[in-house]
This record gives structure tokens, C-alpha cells and sequence, in this order.
């Protein structure tokens, strides 16, 4: 494809100092502690700042030997990282990302906003609402469930996901699930608007920590885990932009779902994409979602950028 240029900010507004807060919060979540997200904003807006949780692994002893591995860097050190690498990047848009063998993560945002609209990344919520219902009952997925299943992530089908969306009770019947996956900023949407359910950065990568099995305890169950990621390594070639840009040419070990809507109310795209991408041996799981892109291809354009840019921040500039 051929992605549009992205906007650039001003030399003026280069100038302008770049004001990092973090507000102090006792959150946890399945057991672990939790860091701030970092939120850039100007200096002379700073009550626009935000923050938001994100999951980060429980702390560990220091080696006491001059000579042993040192321990991994602080979670804010590593935002602020994020941050750093990520300036000079416009747009409105979130992401997190986790090593997978380290469990370091970071996260970032760029302005207030809380939440973004999922467009099609809510299918593999919608279909992990789906196995929590069938291991629920005991079973396995229906015929039916799984030819919409693979209509629905791979191919990005729509009339499936709308099938599927009743089928797990709507709004009402993802929100239940994702309280028990552990999501706590993303709601459904109203009716059948399943693309305009409303998420974080931060939940995602709490999503494809359930679906790829790295989280404390996993609620979905191995067999269920092994389903739904070997659709999202199956994505229709056409589709298989995103955070796959992240492992280079290759991508070999990529697994991901995005999404793309172009809102009628303002006629500018919400761009996004989550998945795991293999960097140099190590496992990354990432989840990047934008708002407000000109065009398509400016916000894939962005979105892959963010990526590329993400995982080198915990891999030591391997990536």
C-alpha cells in the first residue's frame, strides 16, 4: 500500500517544552502492581493531563553480586521511554506493549482522551466472550460459531460478528466477560454499534495477555487460548498490516486482529491494531488505537510507526 504522510507539528510547536506527569495510583490487578500510562501534553495545557493503570509485573530482589544480571528497568522508566521515542509522532493515539519473556511493559498516550472506538479489534473480544460462554456450558463451539468464528477474525467479517455479538448477549454479554478477563476500561457498544465499544490500550494488552496465555491466571482455557490465536495467525493476507510491521520484513510469528472506521460524523478514521510479533527470538505483545486520521492509509502509516517505534524501548533497541 502506499500510506499517506502523516501530519507534522509545527516548528513552533516543536519548541515548545513537552510537560510528562504521572499521578500516583494503588490499583491492582490479578495480583500485580500497577504503573501510570504517560500522557503528553503542553506545558501551558497541563491540566489536560491524564493518567491511566496499566498492569506491570510484581518487583524483585536486587542481585547482591556486582557480577549478577541486573534487574529489569523500573515500569516508568520504561514509559518514559515510550514517550521519548514516540515524540515527533502526531496524532491522537494509545498503545501498550509487553515482552513477553520479561514481563516488562510500557504504555503511552498522547493527549486525554480516555477511550477509542475498537472498529473491528472487538472481534477477538467478542470471540473470547463466545469460548467463555461454551467452556461455561462444558462444550465445544458450534459448527455454525466456528465458521463465523473464522469468517469473523480472519476475513473481518461483519454479518458474522453481528451473529456472534447476539449470540453472547450483546453489550451486556461482553461487559460480563471482560470483567472476568480482566478488563476494566472497555464498554460495549449500544445495540448492534459493536465497532463503536469503547477501549484502552492498556485493556487490550490485557485481552491478548488472556488470549496468548501470559497473564497470572488465564480464564480462558488452553484449548480455547490455541483457537483463537491461530486465527489471528491466519488473517487474510490483505489485512495483515499493523503491528506486524513491528517484526520487520519476515513477521514471521505475527498473530493479530485490526480494526478500521471511517466515522460519518466527522468523515476522519479510526485506525487500530493488537497482536504478538516475533523480534529477534522474543515475544511481544502489542495494542495500538488511534482516532481523528485523515485517511486510511495515514492512520495505518501511523499506527505501524507507533509499533516500530514501541518494541525496540523493551527489547533494548533489538527490534
Amino acid at each position: 500500500m502506499s500510506p499517506g504522510s502523516r501530519r507534522r507539528r509545527s516548528a513552533a510547536a516543536r519548541r515548545r517544552p513537552l510537560l510528562y506527569a504521572a499521578v500516583a495510583s494503588t490499583v491492582l490487578l490479578s495480583g500485580t502492581a500497577a504503573t501510570t500510562v504517560y500522557v503528553k501534553a503542553q506545558a501551558h495545557d497541563a491540566t489536560a493531563l491524564v493518567s491511566q493503570t496499566s498492569a506491570a509485573e510484581g518487583g524483585s530482589s536486587v542481585p547482591s553480586s556486582p557480577s549478577a544480571s541486573s534487574s529489569p528497568p523500573p515500569a516508568a522508566d520504561l514509559d518514559a521511554g515510550l514517550a521519548e521515542a514516540l515524540d515527533g509522532l502526531d496524532g491522537s493515539f494509545s498503545v501498550a506493549v509487553l515482552d513477553v519473556s520479561a514481563g516488562t511493559r510500557a504504555a503511552y498516550a498522547t493527549d486525554d482522551s480516555a477511550t477509542y472506538d475498537t472498529a473491528s479489534i472487538v472481534k477477538v473480544d467478542v470471540l473470547a466472550a463466545l469460548m467463555l460462554r461454551a467452556q461455561d456450558d462444558g462444550r465445544s463451539l458450534t459448527a455454525q460459531e466456528k465458521a463465523y468464528a473464522v469468517a469473523m477474525i480472519q476475513n473481518s467479517d461483519n454479518s458474522a460478528t453481528t451473529a456472534l455479538w447476539e449470540t453472547i448477549g450483546g453489550a451486556d454479554g461482553l461487559d460480563a466477560a471482560n470483567e472476568r478477563l480482566g478488563l476494566t476500561g472497555t464498554r460495549g457498544g449500544d445495540g448492534p454499534l459493536w465497532g463503536l465499544t469503547q477501549t484502552t490500550a492498556a485493556d487490550q494488552l490485557v485481552l491478548l495477555q488472556q488470549v496468548f496465555g501470559t497473564g497470572d491466571a488465564p480464564v480462558l482455557e488452553a484449548d480455547a487460548r490455541a483457537y483463537v490465536q491461530g486465527l489471528m495467525e491466519n488473517v487474510e493476507s490483505d489485512q495483515r498490516w499493523g503491528v506486524s510491521a513491528a517484526a520487520g520484513r519476515g513477521r514471521d510469528g505475527v498473530a493479530l486482529k485490526n480494526g478500521w472506521l471511517r466515522r460519518s460524523t466527522t468523515e476522519l478514521w479510526d485506525i487500530n491494531s493488537i497482536g504478538r510479533v516475533t523480534v529477534g527470538g522474543k515475544r511481544y505483545l502489542v495494542a495500538v488505537v488511534s482516532a481523528g486520521n485523515a485517511t486510511k492509509d495515514a492512520g495505518i502509516d501511523l499506527v505501524e510507526s507507533v509499533a516500530k517505534a514501541a518494541v525496540p524501548v523493551l527489547s533494548g533497541g533489538d527490534a
